[in-house]
């Protein structure tokens, strides 16, 4: 019986030291992410690449008629548009819609979500909103 009683401390002892390392990951991790995200320093949408400079002038009249423009624009010209650019158009249109329909809002946040690595300069944007849309 002893036997049996030093096998399971010592399989709890194995158990606890992993669920500590497995901690200690997360935690090493997040502080590397924000390392990255503090040497980037602060994004401004209007530069990042992946919209094509014949459709600024459109993008910044469909702003000026708040989601309902974007959501529009976005139907026409979101083919159009990669990638980094496209994920911050569409956190932009997030933001405007969750007052009116807070369904959409969460459904377009989660297709951004999934779609963007943490190597993306819009990510620290995703986490921003993150809590506030899940």
């Amino acid at each position: 019986m002893s036997k049996l009683i030093g096998a399971l401390i010592i399989a709890l002892v194995i158990w606890g030291g992993y669920q500590l390392f497995e901690v200690w990951d997360t935690y090493d991790k997040d502080q590397d992410v924000k390392a990255k995200e503090a040497a980037v320093g602060p994004v401004n949408g209007d530069q990042l690449p992946g919209m094509p400079d014949n459709l600024r002038s459109t993008y910044d009249i469909a702003q000026k008629n708040g989601a309902v423009g974007i959501r529009k624009w976005l139907k026409a010209y979101g083919p159009k548009i990669e990638d980094p650019r496209l994920a911050w158009i569409e956190l932009d249109y997030v933001v405007l819609v969750s007052h009116d329909d807070p369904v959409e809002a969460k459904k377009v946040f989660e297709d951004v979500k999934a779609r963007i690595q943490p190597s993306s300069p819009v990510y620290p944007r995703v986490k921003q909103l993150e809590k506030t849309y899940e």
